[in-house]
C-alpha cells in the first residue's frame, strides 16, 4: 500500500515545480483525472458484446454479397485417444510416439498421420470468422478516424505542433477529445480480452506488444495530460488501419481482385508514409526536442518517449514485410502475406507440408490466373515426358528388330 503514493509522485507525472493541487485549480471538469481511465473497462467489455453482435448479424450478409466462401473441411473421424493426445501432448505425433498411438488405436501410420491432419485442418479459422475480424476493425478504425479528425480539423496543434506545448501542463481537456481517448482505450482492451480466441497470426506476439504499449500510451499520456499529442498518434496510426482492413475483406471474398490489389498498393504506400515518415519526423521530434520549449526532462517525458520507440520499432518491423511484400507483387510473385494476416499457426503448419495456399491481402489476388499458368506448364511437360518415352521405346524396339534379322 505504501508504494501507491509513491506512483503518483508530482515527479512521475509531472513538469518540475508542477503538483497536482496546481493542476487541480484547473477544475474538475476541464482536466484529465486518473480515475477517468476506469470508464475503459465497462467500454472495453461493451465492445466485446458488440462485436459479437456484429459478427454474429451484420458480418455474415456482408461476406455473402462478396461473394466469401469457407473452404471444405474433412471432419475427423472420433478417435478418444487420439483426441486426449492432440489436446494434451501436441497437434503432430513424433515418430517414438507413433508406436504407442498405433498400438492404443489399432491403426496404421499412415491412418494417424492422415488423422492428424484432418483435425489439424479442423482447427483452422474459416474465410468467414477472418472476414468478420477485418470488417468489425474496419467500421471502427473508419468510424474511430472520421470522429477524431472532425474533433482536431479545426484545433491549432493540428496544424502547428509548438501548440501541443504552449502553456503546458495548464491546457484544458475538451470533452470530444475525453470521449476520443476512452473510446480508443475501450478499443484496444477489447483486442487484449478476445485475443486468446481471435485468429492467430504470424505477427501474434508483436501485436501483444503493439496492444498493450498502446494502452500504457494512451493511459499515461492521459493523466500526464499529453492529451494533445496523443490523439494525434491515434488519428496517425488509424489512417492507414482503415485501408488495411477492407483489403483483407475484400480479398476474402470472390472476384475482387482489382480491388484488393488497388487497397493494398494504397495501404502500403499511406503506411510507409504516415509510420516511417511522419510519425518520427513529426510526433517523435516534437516530443523529444519541442517540448523541451516549454519544460525540462522529467520521468514522465522518459517514459513517454521510450513507449513511442517501441511503436517506431513495431512500425520498422511492419514495414519491412510490407516492403518485401510490395517488391513481390510489383515481380508479379505474390504468394502470402507477410504482414498482419499471415494465416494462423495451424494454416502455416500445413503450408510447410504442401497444403492449400493462404488467402491474404495483396496476396491471392492473382492466385487463379497463377494456377491455370501452373497447370497448363505441368501438362505440357508431361505430355512432353510421354512422348519422349513413347520414341525411346520405339527406336529400342527397332534396333532389337535390326539385331533379330
Amino acid at each position: 500500500m505504501e508504494m501507491l503514493p509513491d506512483l503518483w509522485k508530482e515527479d512521475y507525472w509531472l513538469p518540475p515545480g508542477v503538483t497536482w493541487r496546481d493542476m487541480e485549480q484547473m477544475g474538475d471538469s476541464n482536466r484529465p483525472r486518473p480515475l477517468d481511465l476506469l470508464i475503459a473497462l465497462p467500454l472495453a467489455l461493451g465492445f466485446v458484446a458488440l462485436r459479437y453482435m456484429f459478427e454474429r448479424f451484420v458480418a455474415p450478409p456482408m461476406a455473402r454479397c462478396l461473394g466469401v466462401k469457407n473452404r471444405f473441411q474433412v471432419t475427423a473421424a472420433p478417435s478418444p485417444n487420439l483426441e486426449s493426445f492432440y489436446i494434451q501432448n501436441r497437434r503432430e505425433p513424433i515418430q517414438s510416439e507413433m508406436e504407442g498411438l498405433m498400438l492404443s488405436c489399432r491403426k496404421t501410420q499412415r491412418q494417424i498421420e492422415t488423422w492428424f491432419k484432418h483435425r489439424r485442418s479442423q482447427d483452422k479459422p474459416s474465410k468467414t470468422k477472418k472476414f468478420g475480424e477485418a470488417a468489425w476493425r474496419f467500421f471502427f478504425y473508419l468510424t474511430a478516424f472520421v470522429a477524431g479528425l472532425s474533433c482536431l480539423v479545426d484545433k491549432p496543434w493540428f496544424w502547428d505542433l509548438r501548440e501541443c506545448w504552449r502553456q503546458y501542463p495548464f491546457q484544458p481537456m475538451e470533452r470530444a477529445h475525453y470521449w476520443y481517448y476512452m473510446l480508443e482505450l475501450g478499443f484496444y482492451g477489447s483486442l487484449l480480452l478476445r485475443i486468446s480466441v481471435d485468429v492467430k497470426r504470424k505477427d501474434f506476439k508483436e501485436q501483444v506488444v503493439h496492444h498493450l504499449a498502446t494502452i500504457f500510451l494512451l493511459s499515461f499520456s492521459y493523466c500526464a495530460n499529453y492529451i494533445r499529442i496523443g490523439t494525434l498518434v491515434m488519428l496517425l496510426h488509424d489512417s492507414s488501419d482503415i485501408l488495411l482492413e477492407p483489403a483483407k475483406m475484400f480479398n476474402y471474398g470472390a472476384g475482387w481482385g482489382r480491388s484488393c490489389d488497388t487497397l493494398f498498393v494504397m495501404f502500403a504506400v499511406i503506411f510507409l508514409v504516415t509510420r516511417l515518415v511522419i510519425f518520427p519526423s513529426k510526433i517523435i521530434h516534437t516530443t523529444l526536442v519541442l517540448s523541451m520549449e516549454v519544460f525540462e526532462p522529467f520521468a514522465g517525458y522518459y517514459f513517454f518517449n521510450i513507449l513511442l520507440m517501441v511503436l517506431q520499432g513495431l512500425h520498422i518491423f511492419w514495414a519491412k514485410l510490407i516492403l518485401h511484400m510490395f517488391y513481390k507483387f510489383l515481380k508479379g510473385k505474390l504468394e502470402k502475406d507477410e504482414r498482419s494476416d499471415e494465416e494462423s499457426e495451424v494454416e502455416e503448419e500445413e503450408e510447410e507440408k504442401g497444403g492449400e495456399e493462404n488467402k491474404d491481402p495483396g496476396v491471392d489476388c492473382y492466385w487463379e490466373k497463377s494456377k491455370d499458368s501452373l497447370n497448363s506448364k505441368l501438362s505440357m511437360l508431361t505430355n512432353s515426358c510421354v512422348l519422349n518415352n513413347l520414341a525411346n521405346h520405339r527406336s529400342s524396339v527397332v534396333d532389337r528388330m535390326r539385331k533379330a534379322q
